[in-house]
């Protein structure tokens, strides 16, 4: 018996935290998270491992140039267009087990619940592992999904470097995961994305889910501050053209401008690279990025002109040489009201607790939101902490959200019977 779409139903919360268990075995972390960065060997071992798990569910693969993986459950309508429910297997070097993850195995979730129920949909749903939206080797973030949305060229792409000079078409060859389907060529009728909250606030008000309105626009500077090597103890303080305290100014600076536009706008880097990187020698060079982000776009344009400026003054009174290269943007987000209010409404039909919420992380979900109608859902994760290998959620949490999802897509893709 197909069950209606107002029942009270619910996924398989013990195998998606059994699915989330045994994706984490794979590029094991040295503090009990994971560092499966993109096109890593890790990184192929975990999609083997979904691609099987898929073809048990018997889903569709199809993978394209940018190694996007897309894995379909066939709708009824043949000119219906699919539902596509998605985030990323990748992690930060030192990641969690959720960040990402989650929500690509809630998608699976979603089609194993409705294989399980045998509910028919209108629209084909596609669950969907974007490569490399964590950034974290090959900058910027959210890279493949960046050109399925037209946001960057495949030649782009391809020519990014990790930190060893790699390229990132070189790597998604080596390691096999380079597909024939062109980017983004695929349609979508709508796009979900299920992710941790990776902040403090869903716990913090003791809510169950985060439904996500916007998501915060951001800007990546990468600044290169040109100095001169030099012995630290014995080069004098007055004829040294130190790149070093040329950053630390600028480091000081960025906190100030971030303050200035409170509340809602926040400033910071998280990454500098010194050469030679001796302790006993004057840095030559520094390299390191600038991270910004406001869900208001005057404000984000505000910021990212007065560092640049700021930071070209520092280093004009300093003697330090300095460049600037933006390796990440988007512009602030506003998620569709109409998905937002379906998962809204499955919070409240399933009894769930939740809130509004605007996203402080970029996602893949910002490009599809240039392509298609689309909205997130938050669950909440332990003290706010992600993008470290303490990140932790709790089975229970895990499976709120992907009840919510599941609601929420149902909806979407329309019962059929």
């Amino acid at each position: 018996m197909v069950a209606a779409p107002g029942e009270n139903l619910r996924v398989n919360g013990d195998r998606l935290w059994d699915s989330l268990m045994e994706m984490a075995k794979i590029g094991p972390g040295i503090a009990g998270g994971n560092n499966r960065q993109t096109l890593t060997d890790a990184d192929s071992e975990g999609r083997h491992l979904f691609k099987r798990w898929c073809d048990e569910a018997g889903l569709t693969t199809g993978v394209d140039q940018m190694g996007t993986m897309f894995a379909t459950r066939p709708g009824t309508d043949p000119d219906a267009l699919p539902i596509y429910v998605g985030s990323h297997l990748d992690t930060q070097p030192t990641g969690g087990k959720y960040d990402g993850v989650l929500g690509v195995l809630a998608g699976l979730e979603v089609i194993r619940t409705l294989n399980d129920l045998g509910i028919q949909t209108k629209h084909p749903i596609t669950v969907t592992n974007w490569s490399n939206e964590e950034g974290a080797r090959f900058a910027p973030a959210m890279l493949a999904s960046g050109v399925f949305a037209g946001i960057h060229t495949l030649d782009y792409a391809y020519g990014r470097k990790d930190p060893d000079g790699k390229t990132y078409g070189d790597e998604l060859k080596r390691i096999g995961w380079l597909g024939d389907e062109e980017v983004g060529a695929r349609k979508m009728h709508a796009y979900f994305e299920y992710h941790i909250e990776q902040g403090p606030i869903l716990e913090a008000q003791n809510r169950q889910i985060g439904v996500v309105t916007h998501c915060q626009g951001l800007w990546w500077l990468e600044f290169t501050l040109t100095g001169r090597e030099a012995h630290t103890g014995s080069t004098p303080m007055t004829m040294r053209v130190n790149a070093g305290l040329a950053f630390g100014r600028i480091l000081e600076m960025v906190q100030a401008v971030a303050m200035e536009e409170q509340p809602g706008a926040v400033a910071g880097v998280g990454q500098a690279f010194f050469s030679p990187n001796s302790r006993n020698v004057l840095p030559g060079k520094v390299v390191f990025t600038v991270d910004m982000r406001t869900p208001s776009q005057d404000k984000l344009d505000r910021m990212r002109a007065k560092i640049e400026a700021e930071a070209r003054t520092i280093c004009e009174a300093l003697g330090v040489g300095c460049s600037v290269e933006a390796v990440g943007h988007f512009d602030p987000v506003t998620f569709d009201p109409t998905l937002v209010e379906r998962v809204r409404s499955a919070a409240d039909k399933l009894g769930y607790s939740h809130m509004d919420i605007i996203s402080g992380a970029g996602h893949d979900a910002c490009w599809a939101a240039r392509l298609a109608p689309s909205t997130m859902i938050f669950c909440p994760c332990v003290n706010g902490v992600s993008h470290n290998e303490a990140e932790e959620i709790s089975s229970e949490w895990a499976a709120n959200g992907c009840d919510v999802l599941f609601h929420a897509v149902l909806e979407t893709a329309e019962i059929v019977g």
